[in-house]
């Protein structure tokens, strides 16, 4: 049996592969000190004999060597995300993004722990202007946040090559699905959409709209982490993959498939009006992936596109976000 560690387990993707790891009967450990996770969305696993809850912050060298006791595997989600957060507090995302990413490397080494799989993310191709973006191909990081995910690339290579760590990095691209946190000051756009368009407030875009992302449904990812657990083929270890579903979709478009995906359930929001701001600092035009390689060397196949995972979302936010 597998006991494996998820950091940042009381997050949107940490606690969804908290609840897909311990479905599979595997043992997990969430560790989590709750600065952006929630109780409620692992409050349902605290009687599974398989699940266990340590409460405390990467940032601590001591707490990450408890929580790693007796495992043998670690999914590292936790951070601080978001670009325009990193931008106002460049300091505290340091601290936790890349003290908090060595500390969870030394534990594991030091556990004896071989195989450490962690969220990397496309704010790594920075500036890259072209088109789809492959992982060995980036370009200079635009916000301290892109910084330190990029140097957790670099510290997870030299483990690999000291210490004979087992790594592999996944190069999120715009994540999203149930149990995303819509109210968060820096929430992701998808979920904070549909409830301003649920309780008919304007959603703002940033800049003309034609900005496009490679979003990607959380059922995408949870496969993905689990075929980094357990790939053998070692041409796959110790590298990054980006984790997508490779298609890029604008913003106005996603706009516009979430309000006809929520007129079903309220036909006023039809007549919810779009507003356009200024462009974020730090945002890249546009975001796509190339799978190639996790399709090759992981044999990943997505399958959710973007119409296909909103559908599923829209559904579980309306029940969840209707009344808040």
């Amino acid at each position: 049996m597998r006991k494996i560690v998820i950091t940042g387990g009381a997050g949107f993707i940490g606690s969804n592969l908290c609840d897909f790891f311990t479905a599979k009967g595997d043992q997990v450990v969430c560790l989590d000190n709750f600065s952006t996770g929630y109780r409620h969305n692992i409050a349902h696993l605290l009687s599974n004999p398989n699940f266990t809850l340590v409460e405390g912050d990467i940032r601590n060298l001591d707490v990450c060597k408890q929580a790693l006791q007796g495992a043998t595997h670690v999914l590292h989600q936790a951070a601080l995300g978001s670009v325009p957060r990193s931008i106002i507090d460049p300091i505290t995302t340091n601290e936790v993004n890349i003290s908090g990413f060595l500390n969870m490397l030394v534990a594991t080494r030091d556990a004896g722990i071989k195989r450490f799989v962690y969220a990397a993310s496309s704010s790594t191709y920075g500036d890259l202007e072209s088109l789809p973006k492959v992982e060995h191909q980036i370009g200079k990081p635009l916000s301290p946040y892109a910084i330190t995910k990029y140097v957790n690339e670099l510290y997870a290579e030299n483990f690999s090559k000291l210490y004979g760590l087992e790594t592999i990095g996944l190069r999120y691209f715009n994540v999203f699905g149930r149990k995303q946190d819509p109210n968060s000051v820096y929430a992701a756009v998808i979920p904070k959409f549909v409830q301003q368009l649920i309780h008919k407030q304007a959603p703002i875009i940033n800049g003309d709209g034609t900005f496009s992302r490679d979003f990607t449904y959380i059922d995408n990812v949870l496969q993905m982490n689990e075929l980094a657990l357990s790939v053998k083929n070692e041409e796959a270890l110790n590298t990054v993959y980006n984790t997508a579903y490779g298609e890029n979709t604008s913003l106005n478009t996603m706009v516009t498939v979430l309000k006809e995906l929520l007129v079903q359930f309220d036909p006023t929001i039809q007549e919810v009006e779009i507003s356009y701001g200024p462009q974020r600092i730090g945002d890249i035009p546009h975001s796509l992936a190339s799978i190639d390689k996790a399709k090759k060397l992981l044999n990943y196949n997505p399958h959710y596109s973007f119409v296909a995972g909103i559908k599923e979302a829209v559904q579980w936010y309306w029940e969840n976000l209707k009344d808040k």
